[in-house]
């Protein structure tokens, strides 16, 4: 696929991760796609489409906003690099702002490799005790 068509693939990524459509955010990827989070332990890595559709509800259901802010996207050959900004909110009253840096290896028109850069301390400041509890809960 044209670097176009892929930033174009990446685009409807982003609309059905951040309209909660886990269906289909899970058709975008390979049968043995993997993603992950710089910053996590280095095998805290999520393969396939159920471990990551298990990995993304564990962390967004339960919060209240979840708002996506598309700043930069670089595509090329099967690579695309996305920076943006994702807005967080808790019914708790809790709020935070990352900023993201996403990398997507295309293969066949599917995602094979999907990395995120970010600071986790950022989201850990922010994201009250309930919902960091929740996480270690469901990651164990």
């Amino acid at each position: 696929m044209a670097s176009t068509e892929n930033k174009a693939l990446i685009e409807r990524f982003w609309t059905a991760l951040y309209d909660r459509d886990f269906e289909a955010v899970a058709a975008f990827f390979t049968e043995d796609g993997c993603y992950t989070d710089i910053g996590t332990p280095p095998e805290d890595v999520a393969i396939g489409a159920e471990q990551i559709i298990a990995r993304l509800t564990l962390g967004i259901e339960p919060i209240a906003e979840y708002t996506h802010v598309p700043k930069l996207m670089v595509g090329e050959g099967d690579v695309v690099i996305t920076e943006h900004e994702e807005t967080w909110g808790w019914h708790s009253g809790e709020s935070v702002t990352l900023p993201f840096v996403s990398v997507h290896v295309l293969e066949g028109g599917k995602i094979a490799r999907w990395t995120d850069y970010w600071d986790l301390q950022t989201l850990l400041g922010a994201a009250p005790a309930w919902w960091i509890e929740h996480i270690m809960e469901g990651s164990a």
